[in-house]
């Protein structure tokens, strides 16, 4: 039985026009709220999920202290999010550093939140997806285990991103039927658009999620390929030393003050002393996106 209780709704500002309105379930509709988002004709949308300390810290990196359950303090809002977001989206990306934190993990809203199983697969019934999502691994040098059940359990299909060297990495074992392998030759390497390209040649899809890690994630803020972004706010502070890198959610890319990115506010829902904080941002294709008419 869910005991969860409903988010609060502090702040929205949410563009009607050309943005599409995920019906949710009673039950998830009561938990969150009213779910939005942009609609493109011949494109999907891309949008990004974190949870991140008040002071910035994504991932403690040490042993035994991996993944993103110690940073929120394993909160049931921010899972029943993650498992929201999942339930929407036709593929999910992760970075090969993300599957090594979390080796036993499915990319499904299922298995980050079970006690909403049936309304997440209600939802997904609803906006006609009959698969799970796509499970997308990125790895550059082709780095993995594919002995780790998100390839061989067969819950979900599974798509692996590489170079050439990667790919003839990986063919040195023994690749599941599930699992397919998209290798990227092109001079610009595991680009984000090179990552959607590869997908787009796999799964058609309306909704595409990014859920990290923080090098990836650079890498589509760079590109401007990240329409939103939903960053849970947990009330805790990790602090940091000059023995531990503690990364925020963007590695490996610099922007400001050169050239600083600006989000525009567009939620925020508040769970306990969690904020589930959602921003819009400018990408290559929609530059003129503004403040204004996120409102119209």
């Amino acid at each position: 039985m869910n005991t969860l209780t409903p988010l609060e709704s502090l702040y929205g500002l949410e563009r009607r026009a050309e943005r599409r309105d995920m019906s949710l379930p009673p039950l998830l509709a009561t938990l969150y709220g009213r779910l939005l988002f942009p609609s493109y004709a011949h494109r999907p949308s891309v949008i990004g999920n974190f949870v991140s300390t008040l002071d910035g810290v994504v991932a403690f990196n040490e042993t035994d202290h991996v993944g993103g359950g110690e940073i929120s303090g394993f909160n049931q809002h921010d899972r029943m999010v993650m498992g929201l977001l999942r339930a929407v989206a036709d593929v999910v990306i992760v970075g090969a550093g993300t599957l090594r934190s979390v080796p036993q993990h499915r990319w499904t809203a299922q298995y980050i939140y079970p006690a909403l199983a049936d309304a997440y697969q209600e939802l997904r019934t609803t906006l006609g997806k009959a698969e799970p999502p796509l499970n997308v691994v990125v790895t550059a040098r082709g780095e993995l285990n594919l002995g780790v059940p998100v390839f061989q359990s067969g819950e979900v299909a599974a798509l692996i991103v590489t170079t050439t060297l990667g790919a003839e990495r990986i063919r040195q074992q023994r690749l599941p039927p599930s699992v397919h392998i998209s290798e990227v030759r092109n001079a610009g390497g595991l680009s984000a658009q090179a990552i959607l390209e590869a997908i787009s040649r796999v799964r058609q899809s309306d909704m595409i999620l990014v859920e990290g890690g923080p090098q990836l994630m650079g890498d589509f803020f760079a590109e401007r390929c990240l329409d939103e972004l939903f960053l849970t706010l947990a009330p805790q502070i990790a602090g940091r030393d000059e023995n531990t890198q503690r990364p925020g959610f963007v590695a490996g890319k610099r922007f400001a003050p050169e050239h600083p990115l600006w989000g525009t506010l567009i939620g925020v829902k508040r769970g306990g002393s969690h904020l589930f904080l959602r921003y819009a941002f400018e990408t290559a294709e929609h530059p003129e996106m503004n403040a204004k008419e996120l409102s119209a």
